[in-house]
């Protein structure tokens, strides 16, 4: 199933990355298989496998194993995560550099937020806050222990809280990093989305947070939409996908931004 690749991840937080993007993209993985790509024993990759469900993170079958959210019946994400679902898995797997063992954290409602809730650590002393019931719902089911749902109305279409009463909510809140995504970024602009609702709860979320993580993949990159919510002066770390152009990267490392790419 799996070609050979020469000089495969080695180290151990690599290799598990690996695993988990090779399972989202073939809906599972088999142990002689992961062995050959990446150049270990069957016995490291058994380890691998175990450790990673015992994250959550994947569910050992006989010979392999398969994604978390093949076992529920509800989709581990909405239609739109299907576009460039490997890129925000490896977003999302770096992005777990940035969580702190303890503290406090917002996960938006963006896809990519949502495959950070697929990867998050739930064993840290974190509480998690998040206007999206998809993240909420991946969350409780992988065992997080402190968790806050933002009220108000439901975007059908996001199953997201985007009104007033989110924003009021996130105005009693200080959070230690804030995991915001956006639908197109412009050096121009900064970060945009379509909808005015969605404009109004993460910019309240940026104004309560310490420090702010941009998950942002290559597609997002020139892409203008109506309301402007953060300028690149609002972002402290912004991590993409390798296929982002050099030249962005430097023009937002100018910026001040320090970025990332998985």
């Amino acid at each position: 199933m799996i070609v050979a690749m020469r000089n495969g991840p080695r180290l151990r937080h690599e290799r598990q990355e690996a695993i988990a993007v090779l399972a989202v993209r073939y809906g599972s993985v088999d142990v002689s298989d992961l062995a050959t790509r990446v150049g270990v024993t069957t016995e490291t990759i058994r380890r691998d496998l175990s450790d990673m469900q015992e994250r959550h993170l994947l569910r050992r079958v006989h010979g392999g194993a398969v994604p978390m959210q093949r076992l529920g019946h509800e989709p581990m994400i909405d239609a739109r995560d299907t576009v460039n679902a490997e890129e925000k898995l490896r977003i999302a797997m770096q992005a777990i550099s940035e969580i702190p063992e303890l503290g406090s954290v917002i996960i938006d409602s963006g896809s990519t937020g949502q495959r950070l809730a697929h990867v998050f650590p739930v064993e840290r002393d974190v509480h998690v806050v998040t206007n999206s019931l998809l993240a909420a719902v991946t969350l409780v089911r992988r065992g997080l222990r402190d968790l806050t749902v933002l009220g108000g109305s439901v975007r059908t279409n996001t199953l997201a809280m985007v009104d007033d009463t989110a924003v009021a909510e996130l105005a009693g809140m200080a959070i230690d990093v804030l995991f915001i995504s956006c639908d197109g970024l412009s050096f121009q602009h900064g970060l945009t989305t379509p909808n005015r609702a969605e404009r109004s709860v993460k910019r309240a979320m940026i104004e309560r947070a310490d420090r702010v993580v941009a998950l942002v993949d290559q597609s997002k990159f020139g892409n203008v939409q109506m309301f402007s919510f953060a300028a690149f002066e609002d972002i402290d770390v912004l991590i993409t996908d390798n296929r982002v152009d050099s030249g962005a990267v430097e023009a937002l490392e100018d910026r001040g931004l320090v970025v990332h790419r998985a």
